[in-house]
């Protein structure tokens, strides 16, 4: 009977959790970033259209890219101006990697202004494919949901909340200029509470897999701190970071944002490892109570090892695969590795995959012992053992 009620009382609580991150979610999808605009006093629309008429004669073909413009006519799908007709342009960068042409009959994303009701000319960004992402990620959800139940929809809960606060909270105080290192290190901190108590449940599990990947955070951070000064990298060798400072945003110090970009990069598989030791410790000590101190941190790190194995390949595979491009010119013209690395972009990778990998090491010993703490102290602690 009592364990009913204790199940009863379990459930309860863990209903309630996701009850309340699902509220904050509805909330932050609600927040003003500050950044939000309009054009010209009116405001900006951006609605899928479909293209009707393609006028290309102001487009230039320089072999594999092109120059110029193309002038369409293309019929809106929703919007408060379904159904119109707007012209759209769509201006040619000559470069593949910005470059869309489009052709009769494709849906693209249109961004517009409406006067007097009626749409005015439009900019195309990119082909429509939002219909197709949205697809991806319901399929997502309900393959996570089938193959972990209700772990998986906490899983799911924290995979949406950890995305809003970056977009809704940590992007945004960036951009004002807050101080990067510690703002970063904040946000990262709340996302690794929530995911170890959201996914672990408000249990000793739950708080060692936050200790132990928390210190893993910070030591990493620590170290980010110290080797880009040693590495001389600034923030400037990141895909648009130049642009962001031409668009207004002269303020912004870049360096401390890569700084920061580090250790949430590697905040992922930090709280993994932290979560499968702590899984396993607390499936070890609900077999065996009495075991000591000492053997169950070792059982811990035995635990850690294995997965490190693994988890610091991942990371080098991650890193390295969004640059296959730029390492395979490197080889095309055979450009000694001792230049290569010495590279400014290519060090930056460097900095990121060891430190991140350095401290994804650390957090194995970091949360063996603060599991072997943890589950050394009193019975009637607050955090009960178990699920």
């Amino acid at each position: 009977m009592s364990r009913s009620v204790s199940l009863r009382s379990f459930f309860s609580k863990d209903r309630t959790m996701i009850l309340f991150f699902a509220v904050l979610c509805i909330i932050l999808t609600q927040v003003h970033t500050g950044f939000e605009y309009t054009l010209r006093g009116h405001e900006v629309f951006r609605h899928r259209a479909r293209i009707t008429a393609v006028d290309n004669r102001d487009m230039d073909t320089f072999g594999i890219t092109h120059t110029g413009s193309q002038r369409m006519q293309a019929v809106l799908l929703s919007g408060p101006c379904k159904g119109m007709t707007v012209r759209v342009d769509n201006q040619l960068l000559g470069k593949l990697e910005l470059d869309e042409i489009y052709a009769s009959g494709e849906d693209v994303l249109v961004q517009y202004s409406v006067r007097d009701g009626k749409p005015n000319a439009g900019v195309a960004r990119g082909h429509y494919r939002v219909h197709y992402e949205i697809d991806l990620l319901v399929l997502f959800a309900l393959l996570l949901l089938v193959v972990a139940g209700w772990t998986g929809l906490k899983a799911l809960l924290s995979f949406i909340f950890s995305a809003l606060m970056i977009w809704k909270v940590l992007i945004p105080l960036f951009l004002k200029g807050w101080s990067p290192v510690p703002t970063g290190l904040a946000i990262a901190a709340i996302l690794t509470a929530t995911i170890s108590f959201l996914v672990g449940g408000l249990t000793r599990k739950g708080l060692i897999t936050f200790l132990g990947a928390f210190l893993g955070l910070v030591l990493t951070a620590g170290m980010a701190v110290l080797f880009s000064q040693w590495f001389r990298i600034h923030g400037a060798v990141r895909p648009y970071a130049e642009t962001l400072l031409y668009s207004g945003f002269y303020y912004l110090k870049l360096t401390p944002i890569f700084i920061a970009c580090i250790f949430i990069a590697s905040s992922g598989a930090v709280m993994d490892l932290a979560m499968d030791i702590s899984a396993a410790m607390d499936e070890i000590k609900a077999k065996h109570p009495q075991i000591h101190y000492w053997e169950h941190v070792r059982s811990g790190m035995r635990v850690g090892r294995s997965v490190i194995g693994t988890m610091t390949t991942t990371l080098l595979l991650a890193y390295s695969s969004s640059y296959i491009f730029m390492l395979m010119l490197f080889v095309s013209k055979n450009i000694p590795l001792l230049q290569v690395f010495n590279l400014n972009y290519v060090a930056a990778e460097v900095l990121n995959t060891l430190v991140g990998s350095f401290g994804l090491v650390t957090v194995a010993p970091f949360t063996a012992l603060v599991g072997g703490l943890v589950y050394k102290g009193r019975k009637d602690s607050a955090i009960k053992s178990g699920e």
